[in-house]
């Protein structure tokens, strides 16, 4: 169902405004109000369903109003809902255009990305560790592997939308993540890459310099950069979209954690061109990534601007 279900805690004297502005809307079904309900916040409770078509509006008139810092908006995606009334609004307020985005839950689905718990960079690590094996043993399916088990998209994205929203702090959070997280995966690689060349255990053909995925890797070139691109520009519209299994091809396709795995590898085995042509790839990737992550998210937000949804604008608690 294309609708999502809000719960609002409003301050005494906002609740009159609040109720105001969502009676006037249109798109705003099922409006529920019981004063003095809420606590912690302490408030009059305020739920209602509202066509994700109009939910922009809607939200940013209940943030116009402060109720995100007095009080607290909920949102609930209504996965199944029975109502011909919203049916019936739907064809005749929002008609047959395209529904944008819920920013709001843009930016909180990103955002949720953007913390760094110790399991991130344990994540970074493991997937490392399996980047290198997949090196040694010049696996493909290991290094799609370590793509997938990477956390390190998160990041950027988070640092694409910090510098989108011209939040410092979220982009210096999210930098430090990355250059600690892929530090530490270089890192115990190199130490595991050791221990491997220090009992003979690398694969004989890796010894002989047969290395088709380590030469992939190290070798940064013009199609690397068009990967990046593609893979930043589907990255931020499957996450603007909701799309699952968008975003996971774009986690097996770039060249982050194995190229940061190749680096430790390439270390350990004194194959110092090979090293430096991996933290090339690896540093082109993310800033390719963030660059275009961020370039996607403006030019998303200005083309559903100039899209617009084809009905007037909400009336506007004062």
């Amino acid at each position: 169902m294309d609708m999502l279900h809000v719960r609002v805690v409003s301050p005494l004297d906002l609740t009159e405004r609040t109720m105001a502005l969502l009676g006037a809307e249109p798109c705003v079904l099922d409006l529920l109000l019981q004063p003095g309900s809420a606590r912690n916040p302490d408030g009059d409770a305020i739920a209602f369903d509202v066509l994700t078509g109009a939910a922009n509006e809607v939200l940013r008139g209940l943030r116009d109003l402060g109720l995100d810092r007095r009080g607290s908006i909920v949102l609930d995606p209504v996965d199944t809902a029975f109502c011909e009334r919203a049916a019936r609004v739907r064809a005749e307020v929002l008609g047959p255009r395209p529904r944008p985005p819920v920013w709001d839950q843009v930016e909180a689905r990103i955002g949720a990305e953007g913390r760094y718990p110790p399991s991130f960079h344990l994540l970074l690590v493991a997937a490392g560790m399996i980047g290198a094996v997949g090196i040694l043993t010049n696996s493909q399916i290991l290094i799609v592997a370590a793509m997938v088990v990477g956390p390190e998209y998160g990041a950027i994205t988070s640092v694409a939308l910090g510098i989108d929203r011209h939040s410092g702090t979220r982009v210096r959070q999210g930098l430090a993540a990355l250059a600690a997280g892929f530090t530490a995966a270089v890192a115990v690689t190199l130490l595991f890459s050791l221990v491997v060349r220090g009992l003979g255990l690398q694969p004989e053909a890796f010894d002989r310099g047969i290395r088709p995925v380590s030469n992939l890797i190290n070798t940064p070139n013009f199609f690397s950069v068009v990967v990046a691109v593609l893979a930043g520009v589907i990255g931020i519209v499957s996450l603007t979209e909701a799309r699952t299994s968008a975003l996971l091809g774009v986690f097996i396709s770039v060249t982050t954690i194995p190229a940061a795995a190749d680096i430790g590898v390439s270390c350990a085995f004194a194959s110092w061109s090979e090293a430096r042509g991996s933290l090339f790839q690896l540093l082109l990737n993310v800033v390719v990534l963030v660059v275009v992550g961020t370039a996607t998210l403006k030019c998303q937000r200005a083309i559903w601007r100039s899209v617009g949804t084809g009905r007037p604008a909400p009336v506007r608690g004062r």
